[in-house]
């Protein structure tokens, strides 16, 4: 298979890290340390995302956005990952591709909005007691004449603070299965100002500073049948066909992270100087630097391959999860290592590889654990084998 990057691509990926390094970099050190993401900044870098054609590049092209096919859109993901988290998504959002399902009356009132940076959207899956095992969540939406009513508790909902709407995941009934009752899930718009909704601060979280988490909360919350994205307990089939691709893009963001942290390793592998010479030239480093390089092929490799069979149709559930598995896994020990490299100097916060480490961490649990990758890509092997 060729990755040669076409001269497009090529264009992309160096208008993108131009903008991470010119733009984004600047500012990563002010928000780690506080934990705070400044409006003002986030709207002047939108407009400058905007300018730069970066803005919602991941939305197909006939609803608005830039259209990209998947491989490029995985090329411009890792550039984005090389900078702090709450920075690119924020300044550079991608709205969920989950909105071009919507009806056209449901795109003009929360795509469109999301497309000219005037808000964001957030997806509310999770709960406290249904994380890997979502058919298990508790929520409900019960009918009500023309009106649904909501109840119950999403936590762990990334940067729902700014988003002005939610789309939120409910049980709304179950239905008999070979394997037992499963519930029934449906996918609900609600907006931030609904009554019986509240949005609460979430929880401190050692990765992504100044990219929140929140905790929602549904208390009679009343919605119109209109709010209702897709069919009626068919939630998980409108995610499946827009979602899929997100394990993708989380493999592609460690990819940039590790590229950055590997390039320190290596430029500190030639600068810095012990008992006479070069550390490179030391087994110990030299060795490391190698595994590292072969690592980050490798994941690359999984990667590309798996975004250049997505828009073909060949994509299977396990070539995702390896690409996010085996990513999000060389991020933390190419992390690890280049800390290593440096010695105490890499725990220092003058550079960006404490960050990197830290921020490493949260790759294998959110969207999908490394265990729930590991559970999908050997069922994939046993199954056509009656296993």
């Amino acid at each position: 298979m060729n990755f040669d990057l076409s001269e497009e691509q090529r264009l992309i990926v160096e208008t993108t890290r131009a903008f991470v390094e010119n733009e984004l970099y600047p500012h990563e050190m002010d928000i780690e340390r506080s934990g705070v993401l400044d409006p003002d900044l986030v709207r002047e870098l939108q407009k400058k995302a905007m300018d730069a054609g970066l803005y919602a590049a991941n939305i197909p092209e006939e609803f608005g956005g830039g259209g990209l096919d998947t491989l490029t859109w995985l090329l411009y993901e890792k550039e984005l990952g090389r900078t702090n988290y709450a920075l690119h998504w924020t300044c550079v959002a991608r709205p969920s591709n989950i909105l071009c399902a919507g009806t056209p009356e449901q795109r003009q009132k929360y795509l469109e909005p999301c497309l000219k940076g005037e808000t964001w959207d957030c997806l509310a899956m999770t709960e406290p007691g249904a994380g890997s095992d979502l058919r298990g969540m508790k929520a409900t939406a019960k009918q009500d004449g023309d009106d649904w009513i909501l109840n119950g508790t999403k936590h762990f909902i990334s940067h729902a603070d700014i988003a002005g709407f939610a789309i939120c995941f409910m049980k709304t009934g179950v239905e008999q299965t070979p394997r037992g009752e499963k519930a029934q899930i449906t996918a609900f718009f609600v907006d931030k100002d609904t009554p019986g909704y509240a949005v609460r601060d979430g929880y401190n979280n050692v990765s992504h500073r100044g990219y929140t988490n929140a905790i929602l909360e549904f208390d009679n919350c009343r919605v119109p049948a209109e709010n209702i994205l897709g069919e009626v307990g068919k939630g998980f089939d409108v995610a499946n066909d827009w979602l899929g691709a997100t394990r993708l893009q989380v493999a592609a963001t460690c990819l940039g992270r590790a590229d950055r942290a590997f390039q320190h390793a290596v430029q500190f592998s030639v600068d810095r100087k012990q008992f006479g010479q070069r550390i490179g030239k030391f087994q110990g480093i030299s060795f490391k630097l190698a595994d590292m390089a072969t690592e980050l092929k490798a994941a690359e490799l999984l990667t590309w391959e798996a975004g250049s069979k997505f828009d073909a149709g060949q994509c299977t559930d396990s070539d995702m999860a390896m690409a996010k598995l085996k990513a999000s896994e060389v991020l933390a020990m190419v992390a690890d290592e280049a800390i290593q490299i440096h010695g105490g100097m890499g725990l220092m916060d003058e550079l960006p590889l404490e960050r990197i480490w830290r921020d490493a961490r949260i790759e294998r649990i959110w969207e999908g654990t490394s265990e729930i990758q590991r559970h999908i890509i050997s069922r994939a092997l046993l199954r056509p084998l009656g296993g």
